[in-house]
């Protein structure tokens, strides 16, 4: 049985800085379910939000993100986070990363929502930039411990104190209890709960789902914004367009090539993007298309090439030339405004359990995210990882490990078959009740669906034996094909999990708002300016939040 004074859950931004930040004499332990490189923040395009440019403010930064966030941010959250991006923006040039310049000043391009031009980039793969930066600053340090192609299956209770002592962990060839004084989860998000998703594979929700089931207190999970621009051919993967093409100057039109948005609202193509998601679905619902156009032309050839190479890649690969054709586009799940409750440290509700990334709810992103805001929270909040202190090991629950030899039920085959077919079908279900737009029927139905999946993947053999997995007790696979068979039953128990807190969430919020639009209750309502908070089956409203914005 391993031992650890930190174990990170997840080695995206988030896990990868945090592990930074953490004292170089504390054993750390970094786990990645796939290899080091593979994680949503490695997708990011668009780049990261900073108030740094002597035009800018870190008080018009806030401001910019208050109002994108529709009333729930809190505001001392967003004030500690903008007044932290220049000292993180400064860490990562110490780092060495290749933020795009103009001339010897960093290079700065405007995104939705935002009042001045502070998102920096490094091309339109800043997220890879920054996750190679990290990764290479990781691999120095001898104190970090890397666990690739390994998944937290839960977490590990005290079962006296309730205080986190470790996680159960499916490596390659063996289940086995790792005992850490402190646990951080920086799993990501759960877009691939839903059918059309920017996510990467791996963005199962496993975070929230594990966090939730061992008791932890979780917020505003109905919130899931949606990327407006992604890219819509059959066959192709919902490759993001970045945001940054239409801070540039790109168009949305129609079929008719008219830009359309400024019938839906007169910012048009650069209003937040919940408005500009909901306008595209909406008009496609009224045109009976599939798909809108993207079309870059109105930027010039060489700033489209200077700018967007990955784009150009990518669409090219699909036979499309972006400097002579528009891209077919459509909203696409994309970010978790919601996650489990934090504070300014990243500590949850269970001690010994800290979260952060876009699997906490740190209270910066309110109803809806302000563009280029999520790597930037990744970096702040993971930074103060740096302050916290190591609580005492409990002995009492302390045992020599037993590895015993594990044999997975005889009709595992058959029962893969069934769960393959509840993950296949899932998210068609959640994209279809609980996307864009959502009212009471369509979600009461689909709670109603999930509910039946998830007792009859509980009355599997398989979910009975996993279930009954002894803290202390590691078990060795005896084939390898056992790892990603227990990862297809994991994620898909997650998935469950998250479908329903997102259905329950979103039918519990009568009101539209931000991200969450209710064809039922259109409009927002000041009751309702408050979070939705859970723990266990219980869903309540906080008091209502008083917004006042930052100086």
């Amino acid at each position: 049985m391993d031992q650890f004074d930190v174990l990170i859950i997840g080695a995206g931004a988030a896990g990868l800085y945090a592990a930074l930040s953490i004292d170089r004499n504390w054993r750390v332990g970094l786990v990645t379910k796939d290899t080091l490189a593979e994680s949503a923040s490695d997708w990011a395009q668009g780049g990261m939000a900073a108030a740094i440019d002597p035009n800018d403010s870190p008080a018009l930064h806030a401001s910019d993100t208050l109002k994108a966030g529709a009333g729930l941010c809190d505001p001392q959250a967003v004030e500690f986070l903008v007044s932290q991006a220049a000292k993180q923006v400064q860490a990562l040039l110490e780092m060495g990363i290749a933020f795009d310049r103009q001339g010897d000043r960093l290079a700065f391009t405007l995104e939705a929502a935002h009042s001045r031009p502070r998102v920096l980039h490094a091309a339109d793969t800043t997220g890879r930039e920054l996750v190679s930066t990290l990764t290479h600053q990781v691999l120095q340090r001898d104190n970090i411990t890397i666990l690739p192609e390994s998944f937290t299956l839960s977490l590990w209770l005290d079962p006296e104190r309730q205080t986190c002592q470790g996680v159960c962990l499916v490596e390659p060839d063996q289940i086995r209890w790792l005992r850490s004084r402190i646990v951080v989860l920086a799993t990501g998000g759960g877009g691939q709960v839903f059918a059309q998703t920017t996510n990467p594979t791996l963005s199962t929700g496993d975070g929230v789902a594990i966090a939730w089931r061992a008791g932890a207190q979780l917020r505003d999970l109905e919130f899931i914004q949606f990327h407006p621009t992604a890219l819509t051919i059959p066959g192709a993967p919902k490759f993001l367009i970045s945001e940054a093409v239409r801070g540039e100057g790109a168009h949305l039109v129609d079929i008719k090539g008219q830009r359309f948005l400024f019938d839906y609202d007169p910012a048009g193509e650069l209003a937040p993007r919940d408005l500009v998601s909901r306008a595209i679905y909406l008009h496609l619902l009224k045109t009976q298309h599939e798909h809108v156009w993207l079309d870059l032309r109105p930027i010039p050839a060489e700033k489209i090439r200077q700018r967007f190479p990955k784009i150009m890649q990518v669409c090219q690969s699909w036979g499309i030339d972006v400097l002579q054709q528009p891209i077919p586009v459509a909203p696409a799940a994309h970010y978790w405004m919601g996650g489990i409750v934090t504070d300014s440290q990243g500590a949850t509700s269970i001690p010994g359990l800290y979260a952060v990334g876009e699997v906490a709810s740190t209270g910066v992103h309110g109803a809806n995210r302000l563009a280029s805001n999520s790597l930037l929270e990744c970096l702040v909040f993971a930074a103060q990882l740096a302050q916290i202190e190591l609580p005492s090991l409990s002995l009492g629950s302390v045992w020599p490990p037993v590895t015993v030899e594990g044999q997975l039920p005889p009709n595992w085959s058959s029962e893969q078959a069934k769960i393959a077919n509840i993950r296949q079908a899932l998210p068609s279900l959640i994209w279809q009740s609980a996307g864009i737009c959502r009212q009471a029927d369509v979600l009461q139905a689909a709670i109603a669906q999930v509910t039946i999946w998830k007792q009859e993947f509980l009355n599997l053999a398989m979910s009975q034996f996993m279930v009954s997995l002894q803290p202390g007790q590691d078990l060795a696979l005896s084939h390898k094909p056992a790892n990603q068979q227990i990862r297809l039953w994991s994620e898909t128990d997650n998935l469950l999990d998250i479908a329903e807190l997102i259905l329950r969430s979103a039918a519990f919020r009568t009101e539209s708002r931000g991200s969450h639009y209710r064809l039922d209750y259109p409009q927002p309502d000041q009751d309702w300016q408050a979070h939705t908070l859970i723990q266990n089956q219980n869903w309540q409203r906080s008091m209502l939040i008083q917004q006042a914005c930052c100086g």
